[in-house]
């Protein structure tokens, strides 16, 4: 099934992350770039990096500096975030490319990728709450509570997983079809944010 391959390329740049711990590790990808394994590597090392720079930014303590610089840093994640979807849903339109489509198919709420998507920031939840669930320094009571959500995200992670391999296979069989559109988000375009637009001229 690809959510069990995903999920677990994803739990492998997870792990990896942590032994150094640290948002300013370098960056490797064990897997040949244009592969799909490589794409989801990737995706989940972004992810991972701006789950810790949410993190870093919440410390009431934080310089102001610091946190606009951390804050750009969190904006330029989300934008390479949003390009790495549209790449991994371009794979799947081309995998996808001469599947007839059946008469009585019909459009997904959202693309494969953006689902993958959910996938990856819930295998950080899965770890993190494990990680919660099983901290020695906390309370009883703590452990206890993190337990029940990991649970709960194991759960979730079961009926994700069994609706992008759903909704792969319909789309294998011609049963659903993709429509990509682009995020065209706006906040990071000099022409369509006017702060930005106001600033440069």
């Amino acid at each position: 099934m690809f959510s069990d391959f995903a999920f677990g390329i994803f739990q492998e740049s997870i792990e990896k992350y942590h032994l150094l711990d640290r948002v300013d590790q370098p960056r490797e990808n064990p897997y040949p770039a244009g592969d799909i394994s490589h794409l989801l590597y990737l995706k989940n090392w972004i992810d991972t990096v701006q789950w810790h720079y949410e993190d870093l930014i919440r410390d009431p303590g934080i310089d102001p500096v610091a946190a606009l610089e951390l804050k750009r840093k969190i904006d330029a994640s989300n934008q390479e975030r949003t390009d790495l979807v549209e790449y991994i849903d371009s794979y799947f339109l081309d995998k996808y490319r001469d599947v007839s489509v059946l008469p009585s198919a019909s459009i997904n709420t959202e693309s494969p990728a953006w689902a993958i998507d959910r996938l990856s920031i819930l295998a950080l939840k899965i770890y993190h709450m494990r990680e919660e669930a099983e901290r020695q320094d906390a309370s009883e009571e703590h452990r206890r509570a993190c337990t029940e959500k990991l649970s709960v995200l194991l759960e979730q992670k079961k009926d994700l997983s069994a609706a992008i391999d759903q909704l792969l296979d319909d789309i294998a069989g011609g049963k659903k079809y993709m429509k990509v559109y682009k995020q065209m988000k706006m906040y990071n375009d000099a022409e369509l944010n006017p702060v930005l637009r106001e600033k440069r001229n």
